[in-house]
């Protein structure tokens, strides 16, 4: 199973009001392991850069004014992505930029579908809580001291831990390097299986939460998703 962990930086909030993108980083995972493929670009977004957005990522229109602009970099970013899903979060908001580039160049969109969004999942897992990217890196133990900045690549990279957490905690080996094994021509490990683990893990959230989410479930009818992982 081939993933693609995302981010973007922005020069604002809302594509419609003239904001375009201006960096996005990706990370590959196959069968939820690092595979050391990455996508890493800088956008020239063909305007100025507001001095909010500035301090949120530190990119200046000096530094991007000899960067590509996006309908130079569309169509590689597309095939870097394919019909993978994309594990972005708050997916909504790089999802409605992405589609807004891709629709002023030509090129068809993304499809909601394919994005997971792990800030939806957050807020299912621990409702009530705070679960900004931080937050997550707090909760989990990641390290994320290099963030300094919000940046693309860097914030995938962690992403790509805090949501392998989210979905049932790393492997103990867990590190950003190529995965090992039998690699065909495109990159997939034909051989690589994931080990059992020797111990189940230990529950990482209290009764009290698996409570609260229990009841949250029961609130979206029995037809909702949740409820085939749902405690009986």
């Amino acid at each position: 199973m081939r993933e693609i962990v995302l981010d973007t930086e922005t020069t604002g909030l809302d594509p419609l009001s003239g904001d375009r993108v201006v960096e996005i980083g990706a990370v590959e995972l196959l069968n939820h392991m690092p595979t050391g493929r990455t996508y890493h670009q800088y956008i020239n977004p063909e305007r100025d850069m507001p001095v909010e957005a500035f301090n949120v990522h530190g990119l200046s229109i000096e530094f991007l004014s000899d960067k590509p602009v996006f309908k130079q970099i569309g169509q590689e970013f597309l095939d870097f992505v394919g019909d993978s899903k994309m594990v972005i979060h708050n997916a909504a908001f790089d999802m409605k930029f992405l589609n807004a580039e891709l629709k002023w160049m030509g090129l068809p969109g993304l499809p909601p579908a394919q994005a997971t969004d792990t800030l939806a999942i957050a807020r299912s897992r621990f409702p009530g809580a705070q679960n900004s990217l931080d937050a997550l890196c707090r909760r989990f133990g990641i390290d994320n001291s290099a963030r300094t900045k919000h940046g693309a690549l860097l914030d995938s990279e962690i992403l790509a831990e805090v949501y392998l957490e989210l979905v049932g905690g790393r492997q103990p080996d867990f590190t950003l390097s190529v995965v090992r094994g039998d690699m065909s021509e495109d990159g997939a490990n034909r051989d690589w299986t994931p080990p059992p683990r020797p111990t189940a893990l230990p529950p990482r959230i209290t009764e009290a939460e698996r409570l609260a989410f229990d009841g949250f479930v029961q609130k979206l009818g029995e037809n909702a998703f949740w409820n085939d992982f749902s405690t009986p």
